[in-house]
């Protein structure tokens, strides 16, 4: 009975994740073909459409990577300990998990300063670079998370072979010593990026809810126009919707961390931060989709297409 119940748990989180994942990666891809179609038909992209790009094209690969290894270390677990397919996966994994979070905080981040409207000298001088500085950040972020990536694999083939190595019961504490020393680096590491990303999100979705309450305000003591006050309405909408699921996914996250590092099995928690972290990808670019006018039309066009072609079936 308990395998039962245990090999039907299994089943039911990778069935949940597996609809996530597959939604999410829909999404994902609408976003970086509509983008591609479009540099290639005006050779050029701005700056928040190159951010999309890539963030696209990183939550796309993160939740097929993710789903990969969800969907073998419930059922195939043996078929990690091949090498190097664990090392492979978890590396690449962490780079698009990274990417993944430091181009959805560059989005944030970039919205603020476009959007927001302070006379500080300094946020001037941003919101007149920020297009010029966008492609340099980016490439940064794609070179940093591609570190990272590489310093996961390190860490996680060494701790691999030190695993191995041990196979005296006796030496089993040794052993456990030894893995922690590898991966308490790489769990610190995700830890500080994850928090960097999550404040310079707080931050910028703070400031940028500010400036538009307060243009808000500005416009109901002038009585302007009821269309630019609804347009704010929802900017601030989709500014605080972003908020609370990035909140939400940094907070499992971390927990997941934690616990990891514990070497404990919560499985609620494990369970409940599987379920969020591939749901967060999918939801956030749904959002974005019906925040930008391009990609909302194309995704009404396509939709309406789809039934016509139903209705005349």
């Amino acid at each position: 009975m308990k395998s039962f119940l245990l090999f039907f748990s299994y089943t039911t989180t990778v069935a949940i994740i597996t609809l996530e994942v597959f939604a999410g990666m829909w999404i994902n891809a609408f976003i970086v073909c509509v983008l591609c179609i479009a540099w290639v038909k005006k050779k050029t992209l701005n700056s928040n459409e190159k951010i999309l790009l890539l963030l696209g094209c990183s939550r796309f690969w993160y939740l097929c990577l993710s789903w990969i290894y969800v969907f073998v270390s419930n059922i195939f677990p043996y078929f990690l300990l091949v090498h190097p397919i664990f090392q492979l996966l978890q590396g690449s994994y962490c780079f698009f998990n990274c990417s993944n979070l430091w181009v959805s905080a560059c989005l944030c981040v970039f919205y603020c300063i476009k959007i927001a409207n302070f006379r500080n000298r300094f946020f001037v001088y941003l919101k007149v670079k920020i297009d010029r500085m966008v492609p340099w950040l980016l490439l940064g972020i794609v070179i940093f998370s591609l570190i990272f990536g590489i310093l996961a694999y390190e860490s996680i083939d060494k701790a691999v072979c030190k695993s191995l190595n041990f196979t005296c019961q006796e030496r089993f504490w040794k052993a456990t010593i030894g893995i922690e020393e590898h991966f308490f680096p790489l769990y610190f590491i995700t830890g500080f990026l994850s928090t960097t990303s999550f404040m310079a999100v707080i931050f910028a979705a703070l400031f940028l809810l500010f400036s538009l309450w307060r243009h808000k305000c500005k416009m109901q003591t002038n009585s302007m126009n009821s269309l630019n006050m609804d347009a704010h309405i929802r900017a601030m909408k989709s500014i605080f919707s972003f908020l609370v699921m990035y909140s939400i996914n940094f907070i499992f996250l971390i927990l997941t961390l934690i616990y990891s590092m514990e070497y404990r099995n919560h499985f609620i928690v494990i369970y409940l931060a599987n379920l969020i972290q591939h749901a967060y990808p999918g939801v956030h670019s749904l959002i974005l989709i019906f925040s930008n006018p391009k990609l909302e039309k194309t995704l009404l066009r396509i939709v309406s297409c789809v039934k016509c072609k139903l209705c005349m079936r």
